[in-house]
């Protein structure tokens, strides 16, 4: 009896142990989709993503005359895509040069796309 005991708690370690794991997982994807999501929110920062990705990179000054608000506005707009990781971006003397971060578009685009079988 104690022998099949213990071997029930393994089982139930292992497995809930699983289950620990895979909840902790889908808990940081669902936050990291979350944090993907609420920085896309805005069409100005959908706009400069669909800009960066067509054009590669571009200094902060040639995106602000691409989009319809002020300077001001599209630097805290690109603050908010960077703190998110959707965007990258480098300083050259007085220019920043920005560029979207492929990687984590695709991760956001592969997290969005797991909620299609979810329903």
């Amino acid at each position: 009896m104690p022998e099949l005991i213990r071997h029930f708690l393994q089982l139930l370690f292992r497995y809930s142990t699983k289950y620990v794991i895979v909840y902790l997982m889908r808990k940081t994807e669902r936050q990291k989709l979350a944090t993907f999501m609420k920085a896309l929110g805005h069409p100005v920062r959908v706009q400069i993503i669909e800009i960066l990705s067509r054009d590669g990179s571009c200094i902060s000054g040639d995106l602000s005359s691409q989009l319809p608000v002020a300077a001001s506005t599209t630097s805290q707009h690109l603050s908010i895509l960077k703190d998110a990781g959707l965007v990258s971006g480098t300083i050259d003397g007085p220019r920043r040069c920005y560029c979207a971060n492929k990687p984590a578009l695709e991760e956001a685009r592969q997290l969005l796309s797991g909620l299609h079988g979810s329903c």
